[in-house]
C-alpha cells in the first residue's frame, strides 16, 4: 500500500453492534424523499416442453407472474421497509404500465401523489420471460429521453414544494431521462439551500459534472473508475489505484464524503482525508439485483437519523447481505437484520 494512503479497516464487532441496535429506532421518525426513474418488474414464469409449429421458437406454459416494484421505487420500498416514511418524485406514462404500478405503490406504503404524468412516454416497465430460473427474452418498454422543458419545469416546482417536509434527499439516476444537468443542479442548489442533505446514486453514462454539490455520492466500483476517467486496466495494475479514484471523486464534485461499493470486497469510504474499508456481511447470494438501492436508501436514512458515516455504511452493507440471499429485487427485512446484528 502506498504511503500517502492510510486507510482504516473496520470491523463490526460487540461495541458497533450495540450502537447500532439502539439507533435503528430512530430511523422510524424520519421521511426520506427519492427522486428518479421509476419502473415496474414483471416476471412470466412457466416451463418450456416443446418447439412452435410456427417458427423454431419454444414455447412456454405460463405457470405463474408476478409484479415488483423497479427502478427508484425499490429505493423507496427499502425506506419504507427500514419504518421510515418516503416520498417519491418521478414521470409515469398514461399507461397501462402506471395502472399496474399504483397498487404495488399501495402496497408498500409508498405515496403516488408526487408522481408527474407526461403523456408523451410510456412508463418504464421490464417483462421477464423465464423458463424457471432461465430467462428466455425480456421485453421493455421505455423512452431513454430527457423530460421537455415543460415536465421538467413541473418537476421542479413540485420538488420545491415538497421539500421541507422531508429530512433528505436521494437523486437515483438510471439515465432514463429525469435527469439532465440542469435540473440535477437545480435540485442539489434549492436542497443545499434549505441545508437538507442530498445522497446520490450515479449512472456511469451521465456526466459526472450532473452530481457537483451532493452531500454524499454512491458509486459503484465499476461506476467510480468510469466517472473518475480511469480504466480497468489501471486496477489490474495497481489494485490500490481505488483510494486514488475515491480522492479523486471528491474534488471533482465538492463532495466531503464518498461511499464506493465493492461487491465481496464491501465499501469504501471516503470522508474528508480518512479512507476506510467496510467489510461485506454476505453469507450466500442468489441475485445482487436492487443490491445498490437498498445501500443507497440505508445509507441515507440512517445518517439522517444521527449515525456516524461508519455506522451507516455497516448497516447499509447488513441491508444489502439481506436483499442479495434472495432472488429477486426485494427490499430488507428490518427484523431479519436485528436479528442478524444481534447474533
Amino acid at each position: 500500500m502506498k504511503a500517502n494512503f492510510n486507510v482504516e479497516k473496520i470491523e463490526f464487532d460487540t461495541i458497533r453492534r450495540s450502537q447500532i441496535l439502539k439507533k435503528i429506532p430512530l430511523l422510524a421518525g424520519k421521511k426520506i424523499l427519492v427522486v428518479g426513474d421509476v419502473g415496474l418488474d414483471e416476471y412470466i414464469i412457466g416451463a418450456v416442453k416443446r418447439i412452435s409449429p410456427e417458427a423454431p421458437v419454444p414455447v412456454m406454459d405460463v405457470e405463474s407472474e408476478e409484479k415488483r416494484l423497479g427502478l427508484s421505487a425499490n429505493v423507496a420500498q427499502n425506506i419504507t421497509a427500514l419504518g421510515a416514511q418516503v416520498g417519491i418524485l418521478s414521470v409515469v406514462g398514461d399507461d397501462f404500465g402506471a395502472d399496474l404500478l399504483k397498487p404495488l405503490f399501495k402496497e408498500a406504503k409508498i405515496p403516488w401523489d408526487l408522481i408527474q404524468v407526461d403523456t408523451t412516454r410510456p412508463t418504464t416497465r421490464k417483462s421477464r420471460v423465464m423458463a424457471g430460473p432461465h430467462h428466455i427474452v425480456r421485453i421493455d418498454y421505455e423512452l431513454k429521453k430527457y423530460l421537455s422543458e415543460t415536465v421538467s419545469t413541473r418537476l421542479f416546482k413540485t420538488f420545491c414544494d415538497s421539500i421541507s417536509q422531508y429530512d433528505g434527499v436521494i437523486l437515483q439516476d438510471y439515465a432514463k431521462g429525469i435527469f439532465d444537468e440542469q435540473l440535477s443542479q437545480k435540485l442539489i442548489g434549492e436542497a443545499n439551500r434549505l441545508q437538507i442533505p442530498v445522497y446520490v446514486d450515479p449512472h456511469r453514462t451521465q456526466p459526472l459534472s450532473f452530481y457537483r454539490g451532493a452531500s454524499l455520492f454512491k458509486p459503484n466500483y465499476d461506476e467510480s473508475l468510469v466517472l473518475a476517467g480511469y480504466n480497468f486496466e489501471d486496477l489490474k495494475e495497481n489494485p490500490n489505484k481505488v483510494y486514488e479514484i475515491g480522492q479523486t471523486l471528491q474534488k471533482r464534485l465538492s463532495t466531503k464524503d464518498i461511499v464506493i461499493t465493492r461487491g465481496k470486497e464491501g465499501m469504501t469510504i471516503f470522508s474528508g482525508e480518512r479512507i476506510t474499508e467496510v467489510p461485506t456481511f454476505a453469507k450466500r447470494v442468489f441475485d445482487v439485483t436492487g443490491a445498490g438501492d437498498t445501500v443507497i436508501a440505508t445509507i441515507a436514512l440512517s445518517q439522517v437519523a444521527g449515525f456516524s458515516l461508519n455506522e451507516s455504511c455497516l448497516l447499509a452493507n447488513v441491508a444489502a447481505g439481506n436483499v442479495v440471499s434472495k432472488v429477486g429485487c426485494v427490499p430488507c427485512d428490518l427484523k431479519e437484520m436485528v436479528e442478524f446484528i444481534s447474533h
